[in-house]
Parts: C-alpha cells; structure tokens; sequence
C-alpha cells in the first residue's frame, strides 16, 4: 500500500472510531431504545441487521474462550450474498477471491489449508479441484459452493477447544443451518433477483437467482419440517495480463537467460545491468488473457425433527450442492528465447525490468497458408475449463436431556464431496495456435499493467486469418472424492450451584477416504506447427479487441486486438486433423473422447478416533465472577495409503554411465501406513471484573494434517540411473501434522445490547512444518549388473583399475546370452539397485506469529445508525528475504498480512441500508525458490432494502462498487505476474417473508 493510502485508512479509521465512541459513554449509562421490530405483548423483538448483530455479540459474550460470529439477519436472509464474503467482516479473516467472488478463508494469517470446516459441529469433506495441471491435493474447503440463503449462522472458533472437531490452526469454522423446532410454528422466506455483472466481455446478461426456506411445526409443536432450496446463475468474465518469469539470479550468474555477462557483446544492449550481488528476474513469456465464465449453483436443504417428549429430539437432515463452473479463455502471447535480447534495469540490490526486448530472425521460408514456414510464432491460444463439485450430506441426531443436568446426544453422518469433468474434453484444456515471422518484441513494465507489444517481418500481417497456424495442445483430466462417515457421542453434565459448573465428555470417531485422479494427453512436439494454416478454416476466427477489456490499465503501444476461436469446434478439427487425442504424443485417451485416462491415481484413508473430556467451574476471583475451563482431546490417527504406479520389471545397461528401468507397461498400487495420536489440552479463563466486561485468557493446542499429495502411497521410479545407483520418489502416510501452541488473551466491553468495544492478542508457536528427505532403499527388487558376478569377472580380467567403458566391453564379449546388441541385460545374481527416494518429512523447522485485533461494534442510540470497525494486525518470524537468489533455499509463512473493516449501517421503519469497506494489505502468496505475492486489496459494497408492506421486501445491492482490481509481483514490483482490472456487480430483487 502506497504511504498517502495507509494515512488516508489511519485516518479514517481514527475518524470513524472517534465518532462510535462519542456516543459510547451515553450509551452505557442509559438504556438504549429498542429497535423497532415486532410486538407481542410487553416483548419487543429486534430484526434485520440489529438483531444479527446482537445475537452475534451475544455468542461471542457468552462463548468459552474467543469466538466470532455471524447471525442471519432473518430466517433466508445472510447479511452477504456469499459466505466467505460474510466472513472478511470478522476481525482476523480474510478471504481469497476467485471469478470475483469469496472461495477460500485465511485466519490470523494461516490460508486456507489451516482452517478446518464443520457444518453443524460435523466434520464436512471437501473437493477443490486445484490448478487443473496436476491431480487435487487440497484439504481447503471452497465457500463458493454454499449460498448463504439456507444458512442461519457462522462461528469462527479462534482458540482450541476439547470439545471440537480438530484440524485447524488457524481457526475452526462451523457453519450452522435452520432447524424447525428451534423456532416453532410457521415461518418461511421466498426472494427473487437479477444479477448484472459489469465485467463480461460480452452481453452484459442479466442472470437469475431464486431462494426459497419454509420451516414448519405441528403437533403441538411436537414435529417439524424444513426444506430450503437456491438456484442461482452467473455470468461473468476475468480479464487477466499475465506474465511467468525465470528463477531469481545473482548479477554474476551465468544461466540459460540470465543476462549477458559484462564485456561480451551482448551486454552493450543492456542499461544500467544489476551489479554482481544484485538478484534480478527476466520475462520467461506474457499474456493478455480473457477469460469468460458461466456459474450455476443449487443447494438445497431437508430437515425433519421429532420430539415425542419434551426431553427427547430426534432430527434428520440432508444437505446437497452442486456448483457447476464453466470457463473459457481466449489469449495471445509472446516466449522469450533469452538470445539477442535489450533491457533496462532499476537500481539494486533488487533490480526490476524496465523493459526487455528479443529480436529473432526471419522466417526460414515463403510465409503462407499452406506451409509451415518457421519463424518466431505469436500464440493464439484457447482454454476451456468446465468442472462440477458436488456435495452431499446425510445426518442423524438423537438428543436426551435426562433428569439431574444429565444431557447425552449421538450424531451421525455420511458425507461425501465430488468435483470432476462435465465434458468430453477433461477438466482443463488448452488448444494453440500461432502467426509466425514475429520480428521483436517487447514487455514494458513502468506501469502497472505490463505493456506487451511485436512487431513483424514485412509481408506478414498478424490479424490475415488463413496464417494462423495450428500449434500444440493438452487435455487434462483431474477427479477427486473425499468421503466422510462420523459418528459421534457427546455428554454433558450441568451442574447447579457451587464450583463445578459443567462436565462435558465424549467421543469422535471419523473414517474419511479419498481418491485424487489426473492423466493428460499431450503433443508438445507441434509448437512449430502440427500442421499448415490451411488445415484450419478461417471462419473460425473472431477477432477481438484488447483495450476496452482493461478500463483504467490500458496503454498506448499494448497488442490492440487477436483472434479467438470456439474451442469445441477446433478441439474436433485438431482431433480431425492431427489425431491429437486418439494418438496423442504423451498419454492415452478413453476410447471415442478426449478424455484422458488416469496416470495418477491415489487413495488415501484416515481413521480417527477422539475422546476428550472438559471441566468447567464458577467462582469468583478476587470478589469478581469468573470461570475456568480445562479440556483434553485425545486423537489416534491410521493412514492407508496407495497410488496407481508404473510397474517396472527389469533393468538395461545402455552406456557407460546409463542404465534404464524397463516397465511391463502395467500399473498396480503400491500401499504404505502411518499412524499418529496427539494430546490437545485447552484452557480458558475468564473474569468479569466490573459489570459488561470480560477479561479473557486462553491456552491450547491445535493441529492440521498435511495434504493429501504429500501422504500419497505412490514410489515411483526415475527411468535413468547411474552406475551409483537410482532416484525416485513417493509419499509418506506417516507424516505427523502441523501443531501449533496458542496463546490468546482478550479484553471486550459490552456497553449495550448490541454495541461492544474488544482487543485482543494471540500469539502461535507452530512446529511439524514439511520438508524433503532422500532416503536409500531398493524398489520393486530391481536388480543391476553393477558389482554383480559378470563385473566381478570384469574386474579379476582387467585389473581394480578397469574403466567403466572397459567392463562393459568385456561382458558383452564374454557374456552374449545376456545381452542384445550393445544393451547388457539384468542377470541372476545381480546385486539389488540401490535408489535415493526423496520424500516429504517433519522439519525441525518452527515459526512464530503474532498479532493484535482491535474491533467496535456500536449502534447509535435510537437513531437506526451503527457502525462495525476493526483491525488485524498479524507479525511471523519467517520472513522472505527477496535480496536471495533462488538458489538459497528459504523458509517462510504465507498468507500473513494486516486486514481492516469498516461498516456504516441504518436500521429502522423498513429501511435498511449498509455500506461496506475491507481492505487486505499485501502479503505473501506462495514461497519457494521465488517469492509470490498478492499486493494490497480494498473493496467497497452495499446493499440497502425497504419493506414496503409487511413481509414484502425489495433489495438493491453492489459488490465492489468502485471496481478495484488486483495485482501480484515476484521480487520487484515491476515483477508482474498477474494484473486484473475489477468490475462492479449488481443485483435487484424482491423478498416475501412470513
């Protein structure tokens, strides 16, 4: 964030927390009026944001330990139309956007593989579908395949306790949904609304979404049914400049595309070149990438609740979604080749691109449609991504209150999560196409969108259709299933009066497997051309324009316009033409499809059991009420692992000092276990030193398991060895998770119903974090001539000093029944082959991370004005250091960046209306041999509803309302790697409650 941005939040935050607690003192010492709402009798009961705001107050007034939360504001209605955008209003959340909308969650800086996800206290499975080039490994749960309509609450658990589900460090999220009996009687919510997204390219649809939730009771409020349901679609588009860069390289290296050395003829072409300790990247290839996406999303809930007696419940609920998102991308693009390059530096010692050029030569032969005719090729490129997640959930739930305080429940549920294909093509794919006889070209990076530019050799016109030339391509097909069957029971004991207040005891028991799936087909050995241009009509070609899709980043000398293509239409022809999936150069297709079929193939199980027991006690601590709680959680854990694997049978000696592992061409699973168990203790204590205010202090211990690629079975072997031996790789089931020690402390005031001023600081000590091992070990009883009987014989022939080329020679001279031609086959007697497998481990590495979280929530008196303010403030140990090279390994924790909200509300006769400010400061994506960051973010939205006649609604909303975009670098800021204008979203609608 630029120095005049951050003093203009200062001050606005300063501002704004002046003005809330002007009316805080006022507020305290008298009664507040109530809000209006609905009358019975001498009860008034408070709706819409006032009553969500109080009932979230009240759980985290009321909860052990530290809790936030969010409430429905009314049953079928969520203050924000996705619940991860819900979410970033919480003090310490953050989310990660995808299509525009809220998918994934990070707390106090731990991403979203640190947050573990219940739904309804149950353990829920999860299904990401990842970056499409690789089999899904991700534990993370994505927000994006919920609506917010059929749900009634959010609790964000900070801090651990023994009575959870276990699995996150950074926080456990439990999302609560409607149960009839909770609320008797007849009540429901029907709404309707048209959404208009600014940012599609084309159309500017207006597209539907239709909610509905009917709860019900009747005999004697005895039996209750709910059904809810949402149908919701969108159309949307991402517009993307991307650009992918080399590793970070010292001055004074000398690799493939670092910059000329100093003194040789090339470097006259370079200005103000980093000196020798200075780390610089260079552009590896850029993109200008539009990416159009249609969404469709339908959930649906059942639930049905008998209560024979008044101290016996029985409930049975269903939960399903299906998020169905189809992508399309249309995009040019330039590689670099790293030959006869210019550029220009910033100062060190992190040197930035100002610019970099590449001059290449001309075309080899006559430039035509129906030859392929060399040259530098400008890529056409087209991509289709169209996936399905799926979840089901069904659930059972048996609750006694017994007599003396005595309360047992057992909870069961089967779950499973889904996300696959829904085409004949896989689940990412990608076609080329190029126009060759690019002359130079060129990346600009002094502006905050990177200026991609060309030009081309005489007589060879970019936007001439019948040049456009069929390249490459790659079908890639990735399925993953996570299911979930948990069983759970629970007992509390309530005890009245006297120190002990409460004894909680029980058991978890969850048996959770998983299948991660990818193949892909490929022909990469076609870049130059699978085949002439003539092969390819033009009429597939449209032609489109690039300015106008980057309102306000746009740039005089940028690429004003290329072609893009239907991609079914030429997926058929590439297939037509050139066979590209029924004779694919990599991999092997389904039979009649594109759809390939699966390399990799994982299955993983876990089998968890959980007893835990938690002892609360009352008293009063130097005359002030307080409480103390103190739990133990217990977990043993049983991994199975296995993974599809090449079978290899035999080995060939094929050269001096190359030697390869021959497969059968069959694959077969190889399996391994792990186990581990951890003790999680937990305690919170709590005082009330004066009326309204709680001093809070917390400590326990949390954990999350690794993903899932990491405790992968597999042991796969590398073809080529060595005369010392071989390499490999596989998984290990037996890696113990991440844990983490917690400290939080809190102090919070509660002055009115619904108005609260807290602080906080929480302090994590994390361990168990993953690195690599080479570990030696023989695979699949592989044998090698190396030191076996016909070497030993070698040896006593020709002396200890024989060379390697001199005992191959000799066995193939001496042995010819083990060998063909000059290849020396494996033979009995021949010593086992020992390889190095790398695989993953626990490090002794640990970090620490530490933050402050400053919030108000203040209503102001009777006016129906209020406001929500609060600041995150997160610090770790572990740091990225950009002046290193990629060459030096570092370790460093993502996702830690400060965060902010501000909310203005009114809430009275009817109207009610919210403007919404959240704001993320920049912070590391991903680590590795190059640093990736996410630069800073802010968002305004809004949403304002009258109710025009009882229970009738209208509702206008705007998400993103200024259009902010977003941006992430390497390095340097002028190391782009992604630059996206932002776009407003708007919707309309009415909603009928009752």
């Amino acid at each position: 964030m630029r120095a005049s941005q951050k003093q203009w939040l200062a001050k606005f935050l300063v501002g704004t927390s002046a003005l809330s607690l002007m009316g805080v003192a006022q507020a305290a010492a008298a009664q507040e009026a109530p809000a209006e709402g609905e009358v019975n009798g001498d009860e008034i009961v408070v709706t819409g944001i006032r009553a969500s705001l109080a009932a979230s107050a009240d759980i985290k007034r009321e909860a052990q330990g530290v809790v936030d939360a969010i409430s429905a504001e009314d049953i079928g209605k969520f203050p924000d139309t996705n619940l991860a955008e819900s979410l970033q209003r919480i003090t310490g959340v953050s989310i990660d956007r995808q299509n525009g909308e809220g998918q994934l969650v990070t707390v106090r800086g731990f991403g979203p593989e640190f947050n573990l996800v219940t739904v309804n206290g149950r353990q829920v499975p999860t299904a990401v579908i990842g970056d499409g080039g690789s089999a899904p490994s991700s534990r993370s749960f994505d927000f994006a395949n919920l609506a917010s309509e059929g749900i009634a609450g959010v609790e964000v658990y900070k801090s651990g306790r023994a009575t959870i589900e276990s699995g996150g460090i950074g926080s456990t999220i439990n999302i609560r949904t409607p149960r009839p009996l909770d609320n008797p009687g007849l009540r429901g919510s029907l709404s309707v609304k048209g959404v208009y997204d600014s940012s599609r390219n084309e159309g500017k649809p207006i597209t539907p979404e239709v909610s509905g939730i009917i709860s019900t009771t009747f005999a004697d409020d005895r039996v209750g049914i709910m059904i809810a349901g949402s149908y919701q679609k969108r159309k949307s588009s991402t517009n993307t400049a991307n650009v992918g860069w080399r590793d970070g390289y010292l001055g004074s290296e000398n690799n493939w595309g670092s910059l000329a050395q100093p003194g040789t003829p090339r470097a006259a072409n370079i200005t103000n070149r980093p000196e020798a300790n200075d780390v610089y990247q260079v552009p590896q290839n850029a993109s200008y990438a539009l990416e159009d996406i249609d969404r469709e999303r339908i959930n649906g809930q059942a639930v049905l609740q008998f209560r024979p007696s008044d101290n016996l419940t029985a409930t049975v609920d269903y939960i399903y979604s299906r998020n169905t998102v189809e992508t399309r991308n249309s995009n040019v693009g330039v590689w670099f080749n790293h030959e006869d390059t210019s550029s220009a530096w910033t100062d060190g010692p992190i040197a930035g691109p100002l610019f970099y050029t590449e001059r290449f030569a001309a075309p080899t032969g006559v430039p035509g449609p129906n030859a392929l005719y060399g040259g530098k090729d400008l890529s056409y490129s087209g991509a289709l991504q169209e996936n399905r997640a799926e979840n089901k959930s069904a659930g059972f739930n048996l609750e006694w209150k017994g007599p003396d305080g005595v309360t047992f429940e057992l909870d069961a549920h089967h779950s499973t999560a889904e996300v696959k294909p829904v085409n004949r093509f896989g689940s990412s794919m990608s076609l080329g196409n190029a126009v060759f006889g690019v002359q130079n070209q060129t990346i600009n990076f002094e502006n905050d969108l990177p200026v991609i530019s060309y030009n081309m050799f005489s007589g060879i016109d970019p936007l001439n259709r019948s040049l456009v030339t069929p390249t490459g391509s790659a079908f890639r097909n990735a399925y993953f299933r996570n299911r979930i069957n948990q069983v759970q029971l629970r007992g509390q004991y309530d005890h009245e009066g006297g120190f002990l207040d409460s004894i909680d005891f029980g058991v978890s028991y969850v048996d959770s497997k998983v299948r991660s799936a990818f193949g892909t087909i490929q022909n990469d050995d076609t870049w130059g051309g699978a085949g002439p241009a003539s092969g390819i009509p033009d009429d597939i070609f449209d032609l489109v324009t690039l300015p106008d899709k980057f309102p306000g980043l746009a740039q005089p000398g940028m690429i004003q316009s290329f072609y893009g293509f239907n991609f079914e239409r030429m997926a058929d022809l590439f297939e037509q033409n050139y066979q590209a999936c029924s004779n694919p150069a990599t991999g092997s297709a389904q039979s009649g499809t594109c759809l390939a079929n699966f390399d990799t193939d994982r299955r993983i199980g876990e089998k968890t059991l959980a007893p835990y027991l938690q002892v609360a006690t009352e008293f009063d601590l130097f005359q002030n009420p307080a409480h103390f709680v103190a739990g133990i959680r217990y977990e043993t854990t049983d991994v199975a692992s296995a993974a599809l694997v090449p079978v290899p049978v035999t080995t060939t000696w094929v050269g001096d000092n190359e030697l390869n592992v021959v497969f059968s061409g069959e694959s077969d699973f190889t399996r391994f276990k792990g186990s581990y168990d951890n003790w999680l203790p937990a305690f919170d204590l709590d005082i009330s030193p004066m009326e309204n205010v709680k001093l809070r202090a917390s400590y326990s211990h949390t954990i999350t398991r690794s993903n899932f690629a990491n405790l992968q079975g597999g042991r796969t072997i590398d073809t080529l060895f060595r005369v010392g031996g071989g390499t490999g790789a596989q998984g290990n089931p037996g890696l113990i998770p991440f844990k983490s020690k917690n400290i939080d402390l809190s102090a919070e005031w509660y002055y009115a119903p619904d108005s609260y001023v807290s602080v906080g600081y929480f302090h994590k000590d994390v361990s168990n974090f993953i690195s690599t091992t080479r570990i030696d070990s023989n695979a699949f009883g592989l044998t090698t001539p190396i030191g076996g009987p016909r070497w030993n014989a070698a040896l006593g022939a020709l002396g200890a000093n024989a060379t390697v080329s001199q005992i191959r020679q000799y066995i193939i001279t001496n042995f010819p029944s083990t060998v063909t031609g000059n290849v020396i086959n494996a033979a009995p007697g021949d010593p086992l082959v020992n390889f190095e497998i790398t695989t993953p481990i626990n490090s002794d590495q640990t970090a620490a991370l530490n933050g402050w979280e400053f919030a108000i929530q203040h209503s102001f008196w009777d006016t129906g004005f209020g406001v929500i303010l609060n600041y995150t403030i997160v610090n770790g140990d572990a740091v990225y250091d950009n002046t290193q090279p990629s060459s030096v390994p570092q370790f460093a924790l993502t996702g830690l960046s400060d965060s902010a909200n501000a909310v203005a509300y009114y809430d009275k006769n009817g109207l009610q209306a919210r403007v919404a400010w959240n704001w993320r400061d920049e912070f590391l994506a991903q680590t590795g041999p190059n640093p990736n960051y996410t630069e800073e973010y802010w968002q305004i939205d809004a949403s304002a509803s009258y109710e025009f006649i009882p229970g009738l609604t209208g509702f206008v909303e705007a998400i993103n309302l200024t259009g902010e975009g977003r941006r992430g670098h390497l390095r340097h800021n002028n190391n782009v790697t992604f630059v996206q204008p932002g776009f407003a979203r708007y919707a309309a609608g009415v909603r009928f409650s009752f």
